[in-house]
């Protein structure tokens, strides 16, 4: 075991009751919970670019097949328009990392830290060592 991690057996803090020990855990698991839809976010983010790619390559063979009417429909319609009034998804996903992302992370790092001295996971560790006896 590397001698800056704490002892399994000695993650939580003294006089740590059992309901803080339970709600830390539920706002861990909302923190992952949280993780998880920001990677779905980055998903949207990088399959809607890539639609916006292969639309490109449609206007192009549309032209290069004399659709040119359908083409510039095409790009009126949709070609460099935004998903959202005023944004691309790069910037859905900035504002969500800047705001509600990073104002959760924080706030559960605020807490844990006041509470448990910033040790993660007390009660997936207790669990642990309660199954594993």
């Amino acid at each position: 075991m590397s001698d800056d991690l704490p002892d399994p057996g000695e993650r939580r803090p003294s006089g740590l009751d059992d309901t803080t020990v339970e709600a830390l855990g539920k706002l861990s698991e909302a923190l992952e919970t949280v993780q998880r839809a920001r990677g779905h976010l980055y998903t949207f983010h990088q399959l809607t670019g890539h639609a916006h790619l292969q639309l490109e390559e449609a206007v192009s063979l549309l032209r290069a097949a004399g659709h040119d009417t359908h083409a510039d429909a095409l790009t009126a319609d949709l070609l460099g328009r935004d998903v959202l009034p005023g944004r691309w998804t790069f910037q859905v996903v900035e504002e969500y990392d800047d705001g509600y992302y990073r104002c959760f992370t924080e706030t559960e790092e605020r807490l844990r830290n006041d509470l448990a001295k910033g040790r993660r996971h007390i009660y997936e560790s207790e669990m642990k060592r309660r199954l594993q006896r």
